[in-house]
């Protein structure tokens, strides 16, 4: 009898999960945030404490769960609304290597050292620092890659206003300052706060504005 009830809650569990996981949101393993973690982690322990404790009542584990997954639901239409919660719970991508300079400066912050570096460019087969452009540290922990060109011209679009919120490194990066990046949005007829998504490339700013998002 004793088999019988574990062979269920492990099915039950199965697919409750794998229910649960559909409701989520598709994301690979790598590209999960903490808050993803640590529901993953806590919903897996309290199935595994259900099929272990056959005895006890399937819903002291289920409640919880829902709990968890209700939670993770909400926390997550906020931080899709809002920057600043999503930049507490996520952070923000870091450059690494900039025009083929290593940033130590932002690695130590980021506690991340030199052979973290070298090993994720060796799995994108690249030998060496030297044959990279531009390295940004995401904050899934993947290293994203752009490599040297001898195309003179190439330009990748940097994330200068995110949310209504500019991006001051990348400001600092391309060499202008608040005051040229608010007369630019004046000339398009935007304000600020009505800019969705900035970005600079190519010596141009492109704007996607919140009504384009709705």
């Amino acid at each position: 009898m004793s088999f019988f009830i574990v062979l269920m809650k492990t099915l039950f569990f199965y697919f409750l999960i794998m229910v649960i996981y559909r409701i989520m949101g598709k994301r690979e393993v790598g590209e999960l945030s903490i808050m993803d973690l640590i529901v993953s982690i806590f919903i897996a322990e309290l199935a595994a404490i259900s099929i272990d404790n056959y005895k006890e009542s399937i819903f002291l584990s289920i409640i919880p769960i829902v709990v968890l997954v209700i939670i993770q639901l909400v926390i997550s239409r906020i931080s899709l609304k809002s920057s600043t919660v999503r930049n507490i719970l996520d952070g923000n991508p870091s450059v690494i290597i900039d025009r083929g300079q290593v940033n130590f400066k932002e690695m130590l912050r980021q506690r991340y050292n030199l052979d973290d570096l070298l090993v994720q460019l060796r799995s994108r087969g690249i030998k060496s620092i030297e044959e990279v452009d531009y390295a940004i540290l995401e904050t899934s922990g993947k290293l994203s890659v752009f490599k040297r060109s001898d195309d003179k011209s190439r330009s990748y679009p940097l994330p200068i206003i995110i949310d209504g919120k500019i991006q001051k490194d990348v400001l600092f990066q391309i060499g202008k300052d608040s005051s040229w990046l608010l007369d630019k949005i004046k000339k398009e007829g935007y304000q600020l706060e009505d800019v969705f998504y900035g970005f600079y490339q190519k010596n141009r700013l492109f704007l996607i504005s919140n009504k384009a998002t709705k």
